[in-house]
């Protein structure tokens, strides 16, 4: 499956504007990933462009979500490596472990979208240019502030051998590339 493909699929599938935003960032910090780790980054990228393909359906069935999305893509013929990364973003649900370097990575960079866009709506400007590792520093240890967005999770960056503040810098460098899209 080419970019083109994945995005105009995403584009078909998710009707809520805010999902397409966070499968662009995930996508965009997906391939900075790639290119820091000297990995495939068209497969990065298509795995975080992709990955909550099923999440309007599954939404509400989160046992279900990246098996159903799964399923869809090993019909459309994606590369199986992708496909077990999309699995294992959410693999604590569905069992499915984190083996390779496209599934780690995945794991962290999903939730990481979610905490800068939230540190960007808090600056004055509302724009992902006035964001900083100091500025997300500061939200880090408020449990209420993107609540949703697991710590826990993006602390996963050791795995791959990032340090958590260089983890956060290229997220947010990834995201700041493509702000138009984002609209921050």
């Amino acid at each position: 499956m080419t970019r083109e493909e994945g995005y105009a699929w995403v584009t078909e599938e998710l009707k809520g504007p805010g999902l397409v935003k966070h499968v662009l960032a995930t996508e965009a910090i997906m391939r900075a990933l790639a290119q820091r780790l000297g990995e495939d980054e068209e497969a990065f990228g298509l795995a975080g462009l992709i990955h909550d393909v099923d999440y309007e359906l599954t939404g509400e069935k989160p046992e279900e979500h990246g098996r159903v999305g799964a399923e869809w893509m090993r019909a459309r013929g994606v590369d199986e490596a992708v496909i077990h990364a999309v699995e294992a973003h959410n693999g604590d649900m569905l069992g499915v472990p984190r083996e390779s370097v496209m599934d780690r990575c995945l794991y962290a960079a999903d939730p990481m979208t979610g905490l800068i866009v939230a540190a960007a709506l808090v600056r004055p400007s509302k724009k992902l240019a006035d964001v900083t590792v100091e500025s997300i520093g500061k939200k880090w240890h408020s449990k209420s502030f993107a609540k949703g967005a697991s710590r826990t999770q993006m602390e996963t960056c050791r795995d791959f051998g990032m340090e958590l503040n260089d983890f956060i810098d290229l997220s947010i460098k990834a995201m700041q590339a493509i702000s138009n899209d984002l609209g921050l």
